[in-house]
């Protein structure tokens, strides 16, 4: 069974917080709130879905599965830096391919 992009970045959340020397289960807590509303997270999981949404594109033109990897290589290439600034400008959604 493959797993998602999503679930890895999940895992390696539930990873670090784990290894946080925390003094008791409250920190923990207000550290998983912190991460949350973290902008940076939140950044960082904007710019996944534009991947995945990518990948899937890609993927339905080429007729198989191109892989992560590939998606966001292409995509950091063709679409990154137009994806950020759209979203400096104050746009949320930037088309990732072109038809």
């Amino acid at each position: 069974m493959r797993l998602g992009a999503s679930y890895h970045v999940t895992q390696f959340y539930k990873l670090l917080f784990e290894k946080i020397p925390m003094v008791d289960e409250k920190d923990r807590d207000q550290a998983r709130v912190f991460a949350d509303r973290s902008s940076l997270y939140r950044e960082f999981l904007q710019e996944r879905e534009e991947i995945l949404k990518h990948k899937w594109l890609e993927s339905e033109k080429a007729g198989r599965d191109i892989g992560f990897e590939r998606a966001l290589l292409d995509w950091i290439r063709n679409h990154r830096d137009r994806w950020k600034a759209s979203r400096r400008a104050g746009q949320t959604e930037v088309p990732t391919s072109q038809s």
